[in-house]
């Protein structure tokens, strides 16, 4: 027998299991159900799933795709056979070759602006090298690894984090490490080439990853994504990650109190940050996170602002596995929402984060960082004068 054919075997194989698995678990909660006078079960008059209806959206469409390979059970309810699909379900794999079909898939493909265009072309490409790596950052097994995301230019951003509060620690038992995610900035996008820069840098400071892919916008998801299976391959024994920008200030010394605090449970799932819920897509051309009607509809799920966020190394691994049955999102921190979904979860609100900054009139006064964990956005110079005056021992709030 081919191994196309044993294949088809196993995939049948598993769609009626799932399907026997199914009707135990229903069968096994009808004595929640409604009965009769007689204590019959009332049997509902209409089918017990949806009928399967293609989105419209591009994105959508090709995330229903996604979703029946990872779950063939699916297939019956489209009125598929399991052989088309897996011929519909062929260029869902990771290809890293451009798809020609979107220009015909996307109705108004040719009026999109060029960063859509791009990202749809390569939307299922996620093979990049790792250029710059730190095989050695997680062997001490961190309590706490600080992934910062940043550009190549951005050195400033990144030495006052090293001199603030990415500061790298071990005392006791609490290992604190650091490393800046970064991509290809290259001279089509009008960077300056600072190769021979960053290389000393890497080599003085042991904290740079670089992978080879173009570092724009909307690749931010692709630097999730990257960094996840990062994690999983190189640090899967870190207990906890802060993942953020880097204009962004971190009180290192409360996020620490905060996670020694944690309860066994409670840290196992964590995500925390500035969440945002019952939002949905800018539709305006001009906005930043612009996406068309004909690239995604439908709301988002909770998700926490991307200015930065904390969660548990345990879920980050979890997070990896589920990231590859979502397509790429050219919004990452809308991405990692739609990962936690996946799982089951939603991250949770914590007053600590203030992504859109806090009151001006507090700002300068140092009493009013004691009890955050981020304040977004300040400048290098803000955050070095911020943690100074946090470390002075005869500071009185």
């Amino acid at each position: 027998m081919s191994v196309g054919r044993r294949r088809l075997k196993l995939l049948g194989i598993l769609m009626m299991v799932n399907f026997f698995i199914y009707v135990i678990v229903e069968v096994s909660k009808s004595g929640g159900q409604e009965k009769n006078s007689k204590g019959q079960v009332i049997l509902p008059s209409s089918k017990f799933w949806r009928k399967y209806t293609p989105h419209k959206a591009y994105w959508n469409r090709q995330q229903q795709k996604l979703e029946l390979l990872y779950n063939p059970i699916l297939t019956l309810l489209s009125n598929m056979t399991v052989e088309e699909n897996l011929i519909s379900n062929a260029t869902v794999l990771n290809s890293c070759e451009p798809d020609p079909s979107v220009t015909s898939e996307v109705k108004d493909f040719a009026k999109l602006p060029d960063r859509f265009k791009d990202f749809l072309f390569y939307l299922r490409c996620r093979n990049y090298s790792l250029l710059v790596d730190q095989p050695n950052k997680c062997k001490h097994k961190p309590f706490l690894l600080l992934a910062i995301k940043s550009l190549i230019p951005h050195f400033d951003r990144r030495q006052a984090i090293r001199e603030s509060w990415g500061k790298e620690i071990k005392s006791g038992n609490v290992t604190v490490v650091r490393v800046f995610l970064l991509g290809q900035t290259p001279p089509e996008d009008n960077f300056p080439d600072l190769s021979d820069m960053l290389k000393f840098e890497s080599q003085t400071h042991q904290d740079i990853l670089l992978w080879n892919y173009r570092d724009t916008f909307f690749n931010l998801t692709l630097k999730e994504v990257l960094f996840l299976k990062w994690v999983s391959s190189t640090c899967p024994d870190a207990q906890f990650i802060f993942k953020g920008d880097d204009d962004v200030f971190v009180n290192t010394h409360q996020i620490l109190d905060y996670l020694k605090s944690l309860s066994k449970d409670k840290a196992k799932d964590l995500f925390i940050g500035d969440v945002i819920k019952d939002a949905g897509p800018h539709r305006e051309k001009k906005l930043k996170y612009y996406i068309p009607e004909s690239v995604y509809e439908g709301s988002y799920p909770p998700y926490a602002g991307g200015g930065g966020f904390l969660y548990s190394g345990d879920l980050a691994l979890r997070l990896n596995n589920a990231s590859d049955q979502v397509l790429l999102y050219p919004i990452d921190d809308v991405y990692t929402g739609m990962c936690l979904q996946k799982l089951g979860l939603a991250p949770e609100k914590h007053k600590g984060f203030k992504t859109f900054d806090i009151e001006e009139k507090h700002r300068n006064n140092i009493c009013s960082y004691t009890n955050l964990m981020l304040v977004h956005s300040r400048k290098p110079q803000e955050m070095i004068k911020i943690w100074t005056h946090l470390q002075d021992p005869h500071l009185n709030c």
